[in-house]
């Protein structure tokens, strides 16, 4: 990518999004547009299409999703469509107005249920997905199936990238929809305040007042003085990429000099971890001093999601920021921006 080349990065205050952006700035990238909701409906194809007429942007990075998560998963219709419907909108607008380069995200979802671990890129579409979240696999198998679909017919260069937990700056921090990271985060979080009984802080943070109704709205999500209760079982195993190294794995691909239109690429560390070891982990690190129970009764994916990172080992790209690391650096950055404290 030429420094001064247009750039769209479209859900650009995500945490992939904006990830991107910050290391794109850093790295001398001056000529970045981007747009929020509000100014452009991605499942709009006309306004999509009107977009990409004005702005003609060269390189295009597709952050822009609607998240899934099992607590979320009532929602399996706005999956589908909000998902199928930006993604195909700014893949076919690509191809009309000739984007050099485009790249899309993918998901670990996206692989069979039943799938051996470590999932190779091949393993797409050779078993049943999971149930519970299949809706939203399926909206980004549809993704990778259309960049895959253009690059042969009309020799594009449209990459896709499945990665699994993503963490890091600008996460939701919504317990009712956060992502596993956040939520873990935010849950242990809030358990140490209740532990310094910092109520004026609690009720910052849950939006209710008094004492009584702050513990009740606790209890409500499974967070008590002496322990904290967390969906499932803990034992199921998850693999997580913290933002920045997913920016820097994005960059590095639209700046690869391509000579196949096989572009979908699994972006991970090729490390993996029980629930319950991210879970105390996350404690140690927020100084939540209590139990860590699980409750079975409440949903959760059981499919263990590990993925085989040769491919773009092989181009040679590798990730930088461990676990540990990543997870102080997302609480640096919670406390700064959330108005929390120590």
């Amino acid at each position: 990518m030429n420094k001064e080349a247009k750039i769209y990065v479209a859900g650009h205050t995500g945490t992939a999004g904006s990830a991107i952006v910050e290391l794109l700035y850093k790295r001398g990238y001056c000529n970045l547009v981007f747009k929020g909701s509000s100014e452009l409906d991605l499942r709009n194809q006309k306004s999509v299409e009107k977009f990409f007429q004005q702005e003609k942007p060269e390189y295009v990075f597709m952050c822009a999703a609607t998240p899934c998560g099992v607590a979320n998963m009532q929602y399996r219709a706005d999956f589908i469509y909000n998902n199928i419907m930006m993604q195909i909108n700014v893949i076919h607008a690509s191809f009309k107005h000739r984007v050099k380069k485009l790249i899309c995200f993918g998901s670990g979802y996206m692989y069979p249920k039943e799938a051996q671990n470590p999932l190779k890129e091949e393993y797409i579409l050779s078993g049943k997905l999971d149930y519970s979240i299949e809706p939203y696999a399926l909206s980004k198998i549809i993704a990778l199936k259309a960049s895959e679909a253009y690059n042969i017919q009309y020799n594009t260069e449209f990459i896709c990238v499945a990665i699994n937990n993503l963490y890091g700056g600008n996460a939701k921090f919504d317990l009712k929809q956060a992502r596993l990271m956040p939520a873990l985060l935010q849950k242990f979080y809030l358990g140490k305040l209740l532990q310094k009984q910092e109520y004026v802080q609690l009720a910052n943070e849950l939006k209710v007042t008094g004492v009584k109704n702050i513990e009740e709205k606790l209890k409500e999500i499974g967070i008590f003085k002496d322990q904290i209760f967390l969906w499932g079982n803990g034992r199921t195993r998850r693999e997580f990429i913290h933002c920045e190294d997913l920016a820097d794995a994005c960059i590095y691909l639209m700046n690869y000099n391509f000579k196949t239109c096989d572009l979908h690429f699994n972006i991970g560390t090729n490390v993996d971890y029980s629930i319950a070891d991210v879970a105390s982990i996350v404690s140690n690190i927020v100084g939540f001093n209590g139990e860590i129970k699980f409750d079975i009764t409440k949903p959760s994916s059981d499919m263990n999601r590990l993925m085989d990172c040769s491919k773009i080992h092989s181009l040679g790209w590798k990730h930088k920021i461990e676990l540990e690391q990543g997870i102080k650096m997302m609480y640096k950055w919670y406390l700064e921006n959330k108005g929390a404290i120590e």
